[in-house]
């Protein structure tokens, strides 16, 4: 007669191993209630952290849950004489294997969360990282696109952004133009100044901010001049073309 309560699982193991079921069944929900809480929790307050780029979001997410699931059945194993020794060195095994296969894009992972973390830019912010000069278009797991002035898309690995230079252009609100002109030796800097002045007025500068003008060298029969205005990060290359046209117009009409 089977007197299997569960089909291959004879009566008397249960019984024997009652214990050993209950802590495991215990641990088990325990384990998932633990992974579902703290994976939720992790996913929306990395989604609030970050502003950049949501696609990195449910895989931390994801990657939390199955770790400790993955722990959790480990500690099951153990409650029934398995040895956890050996699965993790099996595991640890098929880690470094695929670590050592997979050695380039878990590089580029690494550092795509670094930059998502770190935040050295923002999507929509222009930079320049080593000579990779652009707009950023979107961070993703493996690499970073870029759009350059002229509409052409670049693909950078995370692995190279991260290890990179970069000069963030428009980070902060506000950037100066300098623009350097010559005026002669002789000239009255102070009238200058006064015919300079209102060419550099322009509605592409922050509310607060007034140009500057500087002398920068003297020469034999001239003198170096720079003219720097404070203008909103994002209207910078507008700003430089139009201010320089209107500097060159004034200039025009000094020496005229």
């Amino acid at each position: 007669m089977n007197d299997d309560v569960i089909p291959g699982v004879s009566t008397a193991w249960l019984i024997s191993n009652l214990w050993s079921v209950l802590v495991a069944v215990l641990v088990l929900a325990a384990g998932w209630f633990i992974a579902r809480i703290v994976s939720r929790y992790a996913t929306v307050l990395l989604s609030r952290s970050v502003q950049q780029d949501q696609t990195i979001v449910p895989i931390v997410g994801q990657s939390i849950h199955y770790a400790i699931m993955a722990v959790t059945i480990i500690v099951v194993l153990g409650q029934f004489g398995v040895q956890t020794a050996s699965i993790l060195a099996v595991l640890g095994a098929a880690g470094l294997a695929v670590a050592l296969a997979l050695q380039g894009t878990l590089s580029n992972i690494a550092a795509g969360i670094m930059l998502v973390f770190l935040r050295p830019f923002n999507t929509g912010d222009f930079i320049d990282a080593d000579g990779i000069v652009g707009t950023v278009v979107e961070v993703g797991l493996f690499s970073a696109q870029l759009r350059t002035r002229d509409g052409v898309y670049i693909f950078v690995p995370n692995s190279k952004l991260s290890n990179a230079r970069i000069l963030n252009y428009t980070r902060e609100p506000s950037r100066m133009v300098e623009i350097t002109f010559n005026v002669p030796r002789s000239a009255d800097l102070g009238v200058v100044r006064s015919k300079v002045s209102p060419a550099l007025e322009t509605e592409f500068s922050p509310p607060g901010t007034r140009p500057e003008i500087l002398v920068e060298t003297l020469g034999d029969t001239s003198i170096s001049m720079t003219a720097r205005v404070p203008v909103r990060s994002s209207d910078w290359w507008q700003a430089r073309s139009v201010l320089q046209e209107k500097l060159k117009t004034s200039l025009d009409a000094m020496s005229g």
